[in-house]
């Protein structure tokens, strides 16, 4: 079986990131939506909701599988036994940050990072400023995926 990981802080999950996950889907068996607990982060939404709502999303799609980690992540790929870790990649500062990440995680554990380009029209969708327009109440329904109950 063909198992990943898609780690990210998701908060919240955007149009952006359910567009990985659907792409991954078409070459993986399973991918584990990882939400990875970062004290230092600020975040919007607290860690059990991301978790609940992603899952309630999800839940007639019997190959995603939605879980909380605060280990390293190519630790967290190891425990669920993931060989490949998804990431999506809108710009090059993007790009040169997760090459680095994907060759320590290569060397350290042998796992394989999968970089899919953001498709042109999300590549200005960020959790970041979905949760800056959040912030200001402002409608975001075009930036998270149709059907998500935040």
């Amino acid at each position: 079986m063909k198992r990943a990981i898609f780690p990210g802080t998701f908060d919240p999950f955007t149009t952006g990131h359910y567009s990985v996950v659907q792409r991954a889907l078409t070459f993986m068996d399973e991918v584990i939506i990882g939400i990875g607990i970062n004290e230092s982060k600020n975040t919007h939404f607290p860690i059990d909701r991301r978790v609940q709502v992603i899952q309630d999303f999800y839940k007639d799609e019997p190959r995603i599988k939605v879980m909380a980690y605060s280990n390293l992540t190519v630790d967290f790929a190891q425990e669920v036994g993931a060989k490949f870790v998804i990431r999506g990649i809108r710009t090059v500062k993007d790009f040169e940050y997760e090459e680095s990440i994907a060759d320590i995680n290569r060397k350290l554990a042998g796992i394989e990072t999968i970089l899919l380009f953001t498709e042109p029209e999300l590549s200005c969708v960020s959790s970041t400023l979905v949760r800056e327009l959040l912030s200001y109440n402002k409608d975001i329904s075009q930036f998270i995926p149709k059907g998500m109950e935040l």
